[in-house]
Formats: structure tokens, sequence, C-alpha cells
């Protein structure tokens, strides 16, 4: 870990309350963390592993969403395709010799997945959960300043 790439570590913010999606969102920081870490020998595992993570990952919210008509698919949908392009955009990149990028991406996913988890995912989980239960998720977050 550098000073310029620190590590992205998982949080009770980013629980939206369908265990599902969580525990995805847990591996995905995860994966991204380790981008951000590890050394460079080990950066095509580790980018090989988030891009299995991603697709799963993706493919897995957006059968919800189609199976379930779920009302703001296209643009949830198109935000997932955009970030496997840039996956497979790295894969190459690094495949050329290009290590920084991959730092980038790690980077770049770190900066986009808060707003994602907030704003995309939050609404599918509630959809999901109000599907299933009836009702809206419960959170249940640990406070920060105490753990």
């Amino acid at each position: 870990m550098t000073e310029a790439h620190p590590g992205f570590d998982w949080t009770d913010r980013y629980l939206l309350g369908y265990r599902a999606m969580d525990d995805t969102h847990r591996e995905f920081v995860a994966l991204v963390d380790t981008l951000l870490t590890v050394p460079d020998a080990g950066l095509a595992h580790a980018l090989d592993a988030f891009a299995e993570h991603a697709v799963a990952h993706f493919e897995q919210e957006d059968g919800w969403m189609r199976t379930t008509d779920f009302p703001a698919a296209d643009c949830h949908i198109d935000e997932h395709a955009k970030v496997l392009a840039s996956v497979r955009e790295v894969r190459q990149e690094l495949a050329n010799g290009n290590f920084d990028v991959v730092r980038e991406l790690a980077q770049a996913l770190m900066d986009w997945f808060p707003g994602h988890a907030d704003y995309m995912d939050s609404a599918l989980a509630l959809w999901m959960v109000k599907r299933s239960h009836g009702g809206a998720p419960l959170v249940f977050r640990r406070d920060s300043a105490k753990v």
C-alpha cells in the first residue's frame, strides 16, 4: 500500500439491507482493496479475480432487475456495462505492461462505488426487499467512532 493509493475498507455505511447484495458488495470492496495494495507481481491475478467477480456481480444484479421489471434497470445495467468495458480495456493495457492503469482503475472504482451503492443499488435493494418481504430494508450500522 502506498500513500498515493490508500486501501479500500468495508464500512457499514455501504450496507443496503439486502443480504445477497451486501455480501457481494463486501467482496467487491475487498477485491478493489487488493487491486490497490497488491505488489505489481500480483496485479494480473488480482485483476483476473476482480474481473471474474465483476461479471458475476453485475450479472446477478442485472438479472434481478430484468426478472422483476425494476423501473430504473436500463441506466443501472448501462453503468455496469461501462465498468466491465473499462475492466476489459485495463486487462489489455496490463498485458502490454502498463501496471499504473490497474491502480488507476482501482482508484476510480473506489471513488465510484459509494455513489453507485447509495443511489442505484439502494433503490434496487429497496425494490427487492419490498417484493420479497412487503417492506423496506432494515439496516443496522455500527457507530464507526465507537468501533
